[in-house]
């Protein structure tokens, strides 16, 4: 028993039918069915579509599909493509994706830790605002820090020019 590809073609020889005939009945591409013969999976278009090319090919012949389907999975892999090559490919895309996925939970860290400081930053402000606003209100704001006599001078010289203006 040789390969998937190499027993398919003799059992066609053997039946005397030619590829024109199969691709006139099936419609299936005739450069789908040399490859299928060659067992050059990667030209398949792959999954279920090889799975019909492949049940095509061999109900047009003659030969009983669910075994043939099964034996060329057994023989492909389980996605229709040659199981050493894609193991390459397979590694490759678990690697991307796994890199995507690192990629992107750093990016979501990062904006944890800047939605941390703007939150921190917003309780900043708003302990503030409301501390000084009690303060005010309740006298005591003015004598929380010392002030320099510079300061106290200008204070009382905007309070004086005030109550004139008032009266």
């Amino acid at each position: 028993m040789g390969s998937f590809g190499e027993d398919l073609r003799l059992e066609r020889l053997a039946r005397g039918i030619a590829l024109e005939d199969i691709t006139g009945v099936t419609k299936i591409c005739q450069r789908h069915l040399i490859a299928l013969e060659q067992d050059n999976f990667r030209s398949l278009p792959g999954g279920i579509l090889t799975k019909g090319i492949v049940r095509g090919y061999v109900s047009s012949i003659g030969l009983d599909p669910a075994d043939w389907i099964e034996r060329f999975v057994s023989e492909s892999g389980p996605d229709g493509k040659q199981s050493a090559e894609s193991d390459a490919w397979t590694e490759f895309a678990s690697n991307v994706g796994r890199t995507r996925i690192l990629k992107q939970e750093a990016n979501d860290l990062r904006v944890r830790w800047v939605a941390a400081a703007v939150l921190m930053s917003a309780v900043s402000v708003a302990a503030f605002v409301t501390l000084r606003y009690w303060g005010v209100k309740a006298g005591w704001w003015s004598t929380l820090l010392p002030l320099h006599p510079v300061v106290v001078k200008a204070q009382s010289v905007s309070i004086s020019l005030f109550r004139c203006i008032l009266l």
